[in-house]
């Protein structure tokens, strides 16, 4: 560690000498490092970076062929003002230039100068712009973010033309150091939930962040929590609209997905195809979306039971029906439904994990030909498989993938209460899920806003939805700085065309 510190502080100005044989130290191993020593007009210079990281065209058009074929003694100034290209910087540390040189930097060292000129001259290969695969529209915008983290912030900057909007960065990794850029409006954001997010990134110690998936499970307010406290998207104009309202973004290299924060449970919930269409059908479809949510966790449970223990409330033809169905099963209601359920998952992921023309055939005809082959083997009821399967059409109505995942999950353990309990052993499942949800924050925000604390005129931000012109105000459970969007009196003024 002393030797780091000697290094910031006594390496330059140095010899060239002594700065290639650093640098071939510190890449002994990677053959790739490129390292070249002139002589001009009387002075040292050297190049450096890593061959396959770096556009080699741009340096030798741009780079080598100004700095060798013009009659001037360099300097640092004079080299930054006099190579064509906008991103130029100077660093002076040792540390510096090993972290960045492998992110596709090249530096200049003048022989005698204190500093080192750099580049960013990234040759990195990348997808184009392509339809988001994992969250899918019918209206408004279909690209989808990529893995290139220039493209991703040209893209947020394309979509909100602000002086106003920030992009901060963070380098986090030790080992595979990664950018991370921090997105969010300076006069709408709420500073300290700016602070607290930078506070969290800054003492964040890792070896590396493989996506942003990872960085958001780091930042989270507790990672013991089954539900999704950050949420992610693929899509820009979902991710934009967040920035706009108050909330923080995080964009990772490599990754294709942006982090919005702080999210509640209702989040995961809204889709952007809600903002895109009339008021009345966002606002039906988004209980549509509540009401098969909740089933989705509640309905298998109910029916085991029912059937086990308040089947009295079960009117008599459905009871005649459901006895007939069950007369050749010879398991219990509460393992049958968990051997259906379990069966589902097993379909669900297989599906997932097969390329996509093959698991969608898989799915349906496997669905279709276990079940009925379940049904006449005896080993479970017709009317049982019609529950487990409008549970799990119920849960796909979700425009989030974890919290699907997590309710899924849920569903299970309120399976077995009611086997056990009855309907009393689902009413403390969902009541300890309340309890537990309550005690849960993202970002330090309750995760039930605006329910708790009650917040009546944040409703319609969450459950349904109003016309434009009413939407004055941002949602203030995240008490942004600038709280109005616009004025409903100017939004209200009718003109005609000869004004």
């Amino acid at each position: 560690m002393r030797k780091r510190k000697q290094w910031k502080k006594q390496i330059f100005p140095t010899e060239i000498e002594q700065l290639e044989e650093i640098m071939q130290s510190k890449f002994k191993d990677n053959p790739d490092l490129s390292f070249s020593k002139y002589e001009h007009m009387g002075k040292k210079i050297a190049v450096f970076y890593i061959g396959y990281q770096v556009d080699t065209e741009k340096v030798e058009k741009s780079i080598l062929s100004t700095l060798l074929n013009k009659e001037v003694e360099w300097t640092n100034p004079l080299l930054l003002n006099t190579i064509p290209l906008n991103s130029g910087t100077t660093i002076d540390s040792l540390d510096k230039i090993l972290e960045r040189i492998l992110i596709g930097e090249v530096f200049i060292y003048i022989e005698g100068e204190s500093e080192v000129v750099s580049y960013l001259l990234l040759n990195k290969e990348k997808r184009s712009l392509a339809q988001a695969e994992t969250e899918s529209l019918v209206l408004g915008p279909k690209v989808a973010f990529t893995e290139s983290l220039t493209t991703n912030m040209n893209i947020v900057r394309w979509r909100i033309k602000s002086t106003d909007l920030v992009l901060e960065e963070f380098t986090i990794g030790k080992v595979n150091p990664r950018q991370v850029r921090l997105v969010f409006m300076k006069s709408v954001a709420n500073d300290e939930d700016v602070q607290t997010m930078r506070q969290r990134l800054k003492e964040l110690d890792v070896d590396e962040i493989e996506d942003s998936s990872v960085l958001k499970q780091y930042l989270a307010d507790s990672q013991l929590h089954i539900f999704p406290q950050f949420l992610s998207t693929e899509l820009p104009d979902r991710f934009t609209y967040a920035i706009t309202k108050g909330k923080l973004g995080l964009m990772v290299e490599n990754s294709p997905m942006g982090v919005i924060a702080p999210s509640s449970l209702f989040s995961f919930i809204e889709s952007t195809e809600d903002i895109y269409m009339n008021w009345y059908a966002g606002t039906f479809l988004r209980a549509v979306r509540f009401i098969a949510l909740f089933l989705s966790i509640v309905i298998t449970p109910i029916y085991v039971a029912i059937t086990t223990y308040q089947y009295s409330i079960i009117p008599t033809q459905l009871l005649i029906s459901i006895g007939q169905s069950r007369a050749q099963v010879p398991f219990p209601p509460i393992l049958e439904a968990l051997l259906l359920e379990f069966l589902i998952e097993l379909l669900r992921e297989a599906g997932a994990r097969l390329p996509t023309k093959v698991g969608q055939t898989m799915g349906i005809v496997g669905g279709i030909v276990i079940g009925q082959a379940a049904v006449e083997a005896g080993l479970t009821s017709s009317i049982l498989i019609i529950i487990v399967a409008m549970s799990a059409l119920a849960s796909f109505t979700s425009p989030n993938y974890l919290l699907g995942t997590t309710l899924r999950i849920i569903r299970f353990p309120l399976v077995i209460l009611g086997g056990l309990f009855g309907l009393l052993g689902i009413v403390w499942g969902l009541s300890f899920l309340i309890i537990y949800l309550l005690r849960l924050t993202s970002l330090g925000r309750p995760y039930l806003a605006p329910l708790y604390p009650f917040r009546y005129k944040d409703l319609n931000k969450v459950f349904y939805r109003t016309p434009l012109k009413y939407q004055t105000k941002r949602a203030s459970m995240y008490r942004p700085k600038e709280l109005f969007r616009f004025y409903k009196k100017d939004a209200a003024k009718k003109r005609d065309i000869d004004e």
